[in-house]
């Protein structure tokens, strides 16, 4: 059994929590990842993984494994991509994390046509809102939205986010147009649970600042997908990304309200390891994001409507 394979695996295993999240990450069996960890105690002669049905747990001497564990794997990528910059053509498995109502519709379209053109590169995408950790996963690429605030990694802006608050056409007929952002208190706002900047408010523009208003109303999801689909069915206001309600507003299912209030567009970031050397695959796939959502064409098509 192939010794590195051991070691990726007892790494996965003990920054993802849990065998069956490993195995998962990894498309294999968890008696697969078990074998793995099996024989690589087995060769260490250590117990390095305290092992449930739903969690594991490092040893003592797995903690003092896992450094070393991880250092071999990072020295031994960054031998691999070194060599890999003396080639022409981008070869390797290239791994992608994205958020998922993002990576649906705006990155996993662009990788059929990359490997096309790179047939020597496969590719994982996985799509998540969670924020992974790039260096203890693996993760050659991260797309990210918002703005940056972690400097253990390098971010590329690819393109400017742009927010709006929307409503179907049903909802403002029904209950009105809100004209400044305190009226949004008379109306039913759904929100994105308890996370990221909609925990402390929808930000807004007021004159010359930019103030987070509280909102309120009685539908709340952590899936962005829900909220579209709420918001669709004409059940209250909702603060949404464009690239998200964009088709609806052209089609007029949705329109946009307190345009003038909105806030500046935060960004669309490749999130990178802080490597010193990167992977041709991985400079040619941050290229073809930044190319395509650089275009004015990519977003142009879609144009917002707004309440008459």
């Amino acid at each position: 059994m192939d010794k590195f394979k051991q070691l990726e695996s007892f790494v996965s295993v003990a920054t993802l929590g849990s065998l069956s999240a490993a195995a998962r990450a990894e498309g294999i069996a968890p008696a697969m990842m078990g074998r793995r960890l099996t024989a690589l105690e087995a060769r260490l002669g250590v117990k390095l993984l305290v092992r449930s049905t739903r969690r594991s747990t490092l040893t003592a001497e797995g903690s003092m494994f896992l450094e070393e564990a991880q250092r071999i794997l990072r020295e031994l990528a960054d031998a691999e991509h070194r060599i890999a910059q003396h080639g022409g053509e981008p070869t390797g498995h290239l791994r992608l994390t994205a958020p998922a109502g993002f990576g649906r519709r705006h990155v996993a379209p662009l990788i059929p046509g990359f490997l096309q053109r790179f047939p020597k590169v496969s590719i994982t995408l996985d799509l998540t809102d969670r924020l992974v950790n790039l260096i203890d996963e693996r993760y050659d690429c991260a797309v990210r939205i918002g703005e940056l605030d972690d400097s253990q990694y390098i971010g590329v802006r690819l393109a400017d986010n742009k927010r709006v608050i929307v409503a179907a056409p049903s909802y403002i007929k029904e209950h009105g147009r809100p004209t400044t952002p305190d009226d949004l208190a008379q109306h039913n706002c759904l929100s994105f649970g308890s996370q990221g900047n909609q925990a402390k408010g929808w930000l807004l523009r007021d004159q010359d600042t930019i103030r987070p208003v509280r909102v309120r109303g009685n539908m709340a999801s952590s899936d962005g997908s829900v909220l579209h689909e709420w918001t669709l069915a004409g059940c209250g206001l909702a603060w949404r990304s464009l690239w998200e309600v964009q088709e609806d507003l052209q089609a007029g299912r949705l329109v946009t309200v307190l345009d003038d209030y909105a806030a500046p567009a935060n960004g669309i970031f490749a999130m990178l390891p802080q490597r010193q050397h990167l992977p041709r695959r991985v400079r040619a796939f941050v290229e073809l994001l930044r190319d395509t959502y650089g275009k004015d064409s990519y977003w142009a098509p879609h144009r917002t409507k707004r309440s008459a």
